[in-house]
């Protein structure tokens, strides 16, 4: 492994972790692009999830104080139950339809996130359970959970700070769940990583450091703006590859 490419890597990361604690979402998005170039996609998504979950949990330690436990009560089981079926699925599903699937969500998860009926309608509280076995589902399967756990949590919690850090707990409940049944599956991959890894967690870790500052000084929306735009033409990019390697063009 190119030494440059590890440094790009953890700068990518340490920016992408910074920008995504006032954001909310983005931090697996913004790290799977950059994974991939090495790695297949099972095994780039199994290593994101450990850059993921690191991230989140040091996330949680910052910000614990703020985390709204109501919603991580209502979301939680349902997100856990959606991350273990999707990280099965992930294991069994080829690499190319894998990476189809992934770019096919980035695309029409971040439009779902800005629509007008999204973002006006605020969903029942009975509705909860959905929008938290949808995001886990999501997680488990591709590694993107972000926007569409922002799209029914983001109307619950105003709050900037205590949206970003009952994310954070929801996110790592993803993670937790599926990482394992990622090493179950891939443990060999993952393990071969034994460099990247400690490298990427440890740009992950300071990232949220810096994020915590911007929390209070940057406009949220500014930010989830920047990344979505990200995430679509990193889906889009996936499709047309995907959509190249199984024959359509």
């Amino acid at each position: 492994m190119e030494l440059l490419l590890v440094v790009v890597s953890m700068v990518i990361t340490l920016l992408a972790a910074a920008l995504t604690v006032p954001a909310g979402f983005g931090l697996a998005t913004m790290l799977t692009p950059v994974v991939l170039f090495w790695l297949p996609p099972h095994e780039a998504i199994a290593v994101v999830a450990i850059i993921h979950g690191a991230h989140n949990a040091w996330k949680f330690k910052l910000l614990k104080s703020s985390v709204d436990f109501s919603a991580v009560k209502r979301y939680g089981w349902a997100l856990v139950i959606g991350a273990t079926i999707g990280a099965i699925l992930h294991s069994y599903i080829p690499s190319d339809p894998l990476l189809l699937v992934v770019g096919i969500a980035l695309v029409i998860l971040p439009v779902l996130s800005v629509t007008e009926k999204w973002t006006n309608i605020r969903l029942p509280d009975s509705e909860d359970k959905i929008g938290g076995f949808g995001s886990g589902f999501f997680g488990g399967l591709t590694g993107h959970q972000g926007a569409l756990r922002a799209m029914f949590l983001q109307k619950r919690l105003p709050d900037k700070v205590a949206y970003a850090a009952t994310a954070s707990v929801l996110a790592l409940a993803v993670d937790l769940t599926r990482i394992p049944i990622y090493i179950m599956f891939e443990g060999s991959a993952i393990l071969d990583e034994f460099i990247l890894i400690p490298c990427l967690v440890a740009s992950a870790i300071i990232g949220v450091n810096l994020g915590k500052r911007w929390l209070t000084k940057w406009k949220q929306s500014a930010i989830s703006t920047g990344i979505l735009v990200a995430i679509v033409a990193s889906g889009v990019m996936y499709i047309v590859e995907a959509t190249n390697n199984l024959g359509y063009w």
